[in-house]
């Protein structure tokens, strides 16, 4: 395929460095899709696509009249980051884990923190986040953020920031290890030869790290693992049911699952099977009708009593909700000041806290310039990209800004990084972003190399959810970028 029309564009670009220059990281590989007989890449994206579809990769889009599953977008083309950047990287996303977690112990602890005024008190009251009956908890090895997604983009320096902390039941892993998955079968002597970190071992990891929090009476055997769902109607339900597979462990609903006065347990053609360790892709709120929403059907009745006597461990514990907020996110660097007496190694995107009056107004007058979020919601939704919206939908967000400042944050509209993208047979710049997925056992944290490269597909659009027309791609931290032959 020929670059030579490629436009770099006014921002970082993840494979040209400059027109007609490629980064080191990514050379091997664009000379390698260079070389191909014309129409192979296309040949062999189709083919990526048809395997997608056979393996039943879906994602769920509500509301939508067109229906709701749907195939995942993956683009064959790859981004390609340095060894040694990613090392970076990679350190600051092991800081900000370790801060995040003790702010968590402690807010539903002691909140030193909030007495110090470290973080304002009003954060925590107003949060939806902030779980109450979580207060006095104790996970087992004081860690409550297991599994973290944290979403990273780069400003046209190719400086990465943080964009957000995903931490309550961060989803996209299973696309993550299928998307390597194909790549493998189209590029496997450039995976050789770019000694490409591997990601394969993450359910492996996974499941170490969920073994760990099992109770202490169950250290002489294996321990119990199940999958907690929503169920099929659930948008993530295709990855709960991957995962599960990947670590052996059985799926469960709530409905599947039973208190015995003691233990949860699960329903089986053989009576009941003491359960260890839950990994809950359910949200917190809906655990337990009997400690948190009363209306829930999705959890146990009970589970909460067996967890606080620690006869079962949940991965994330419940209320780590709390740092998902997006208000919270704004002092999150004060966070890893306070907690570490460090300075943060990866920043966060200025960000303005409209519950103040001079930063509502401020918004309000720059509406047009702005990326305005709401602070518990996901995928894309409720936010407002100033430059893109019509005056009329900036009118109509104003209000809701006016009606509820505390749920809103702002951002300035970052030039997101590009990366070459197949978009009718030709290759494309489009907007990136990246979610890590980051592994807490304790006394180790395991940041997986690369992670979820998601991909605004329609032209010019800054929205990379999938639920909003996003694609994702495959992530190469590459260790010999002049393809040097792998070590053994």
């Amino acid at each position: 395929m020929d670059f030579r029309d490629y436009e770099v564009g006014d921002y970082f670009d993840e494979v040209f460095a400059a027109p007609g220059q490629l980064h080191g990281c990514a050379r091997l590989l664009m000379e390698t899709i260079a070389s191909l007989p014309p129409g192979d890449l296309l040949g062999r994206q189709k083919a990526s696509e048809r395997a997608m579809l056979g393996m039943g990769v879906t994602f769920t889009v509500y509301g939508d009249e067109q229906g709701t599953d749907r195939t995942i977008p993956f683009d064959i083309v790859p981004r390609t980051i340095d060894g040694g950047e990613w090392d970076a990287v990679e350190a600051g996303l092991r800081q900000r884990i370790r801060a995040i977690n003790r702010f968590i112990d402690d807010i539903y602890h002691d909140q030193r923190i909030l007495a110090d005024g470290a973080v304002p008190r009003w954060v925590i009251e107003t949060s939806r986040g902030f779980i109450p009956e979580c207060r006095g908890l104790d996970p087992p090895g004081g860690v409550w953020n297991h599994v973290t997604g944290t979403d990273l983009v780069r400003d046209r320096s190719g400086v990465f920031h943080v964009l957000e902390d995903n931490l309550r039941v961060p989803s996209g892993v299973s696309y993550v290890l299928l998307n390597r998955l194909l790549m493998k079968r189209n590029f496997p002597e450039v995976f050789h030869r770019n000694c490409v970190r591997p990601i394969a071992d993450y359910p492996s990891r996974l499941l170490d790290t969920l073994h760990r929090l099992a109770p202490a009476d169950r250290a002489e055997e294996t321990p119990c693992v199940a999958v907690l769902t929503p169920g099929v109607f659930n948008s993530a339900y295709f990855e709960h049911a991957f995962l599960a597979r990947q670590i052996g462990a059985p799926l469960v609903e709530g409905r599947d699952l039973v208190y015995d006065g003691r233990y949860v347990c699960m329903k089986t053609t053989g009576g009941l099977r003491r359960i260890d360790v839950i990994y809950r892709r359910v949200d917190s709120q809906f655990l337990d009708p009997e400690t948190f929403r009363t209306d829930s059907v999705l959890g146990c009745p009970g589970l909460m009593k067996a967890y606080r006597a620690g006869r079962i461990a949940l991965a994330n514990a419940p209320g780590t909700g709390v740092a998902d907020d997006k208000v919270l996110y704004a002092f999150v660097p004060d966070i890893v000041r306070y907690y570490l007496g460090e300075e943060p190694l990866l920043p966060n995107v200025p960000t303005r806290l409209c519950q103040s009056p001079e930063n509502l107004e401020y918004t309000l007058a720059h509406l047009d310039e702005l990326v305005v979020k709401p602070a518990n919601e996901s995928g894309g939704y409720g936010m407002i990209v100033g430059p893109k919206a019509t005056p009329g939908e900036r009118e109509a967000f104003a209000v809701k800004l006016r009606e509820n400042p505390r749920n809103y944050i702002s951002q300035p509209t970052l030039s997101l990084s590009r990366a070459p993208t197949i978009v009718d047979g030709c290759l494309e710049g489009r907007h990136v972003d990246l979610r890590p997925f980051v592994l807490h056992g304790g006394d180790d944290i395991y940041v997986l190399p690369g992670g979820l490269t998601r991909v605004a597909l329609p032209k010019g659009s800054l929205v990379v959810n999938s639920s909003q027309g996003g694609g994702t791609k495959d992530t190469w931290v590459v260790d010999c970028p002049n393809g040097t032959e792998a070590r053994p």
